[in-house]
């Protein structure tokens, strides 16, 4: 059994995920209840996560939330949703309930209020921090906000079913509607349970360099042991990078 987060923040997450394994829940579960815990608490996201998460430029917080099981293949997301403070749960509803594997927009809170979420006012959604970073932003025209990091998680269960998560409020006052590379399969997550892998970069490069699949493919080619994957891929994403 593993658990797995980005970032210094998702470690509560990270425990929750560790005690779920422990109690025998299913790596899924783990992830959307873990996750679900930190997107719905403003305190968290002056990381770019849910509710409290920097708005779009027409000062509206939009969330991208995705996640893939290792064992059927299975995904669903959601994109540019916003008044739900944890899209995670309603990207896993994609998976479980809708024909599509992803859902955008308004066609997203559609299918969250046919599910019974209630599509909150965008007052809710903000903080004062987040407020405040968008009335500059208004004034100045540009960002100062340094933050931009998607939460990703990973959960790998006694039955060695491993699920990967992502969720994210995206780069501050985007475009509305501007869907990065966090939902995307192969861009922002990827799983499989002989490999899972998150991965997010600014300005959504991994969109056109399909990290996620890289990554997997040069894995697969070394047959590395499951626990050692994220490591050997560093040198693998830098070296993209930087030839991108």
């Amino acid at each position: 059994m593993a658990a797995v987060g980005t970032w210094a923040f998702s470690l509560a997450a990270v425990e929750t995920m560790r005690n779920l394994l422990a109690g025998g829940s299913g790596a899924t579960d783990c992830v959307q209840q873990a996750m679900a815990e930190l997107e719905n608490d403003k305190e968290t996201g002056c990381y770019l996560v849910a509710r409290g998460g920097f708005p779009n430029k027409a000062g509206v917080v939009q969330c991208d939330a995705a996640i893939m099981e290792g064992l059927p293949g299975r995904f669903g997301a959601v994109a540019a949703l916003p008044g739900v403070g944890v899209p995670l749960t309603v990207a896993r509803m994609v998976m479980d309930k809708n024909a599509h594997n992803m859902l955008v927009g308004e066609g997203a809170v559609a299918f969250a209020k046919e599910q019974g979420f209630s599509i909150e006012d965008n007052s809710d959604m903000m903080t004062a921090e987040s407020l405040a970073a968008y009335e500059e932003f208004l004034e100045n025209r540009k960002s100062s906000s340094k933050n931009h990091d998607t939460l990703g998680l990973i959960a790998l269960d006694r039955l060695g079913n491993v699920t990967a998560g992502v969720s994210t409020s995206g780069a501050p006052f985007k475009d509305p509607g501007r869907v990065g590379d966090s939902p995307l399969p192969g861009c922002g997550l990827y799983a499989d349970n002989r490999a899972s892998i998150f991965y997010n970069l600014i300005l959504s490069h991994s969109i056109t360099i399909s990290t996620c699949d890289s990554c997997y493919s040069y894995r697969q080619e070394l047959l590395l042991p499951l626990e050692m994957e994220i490591t050997s891929c560093v040198s693998v994403l830098v070296s993209m990078l930087f030839s991108s």
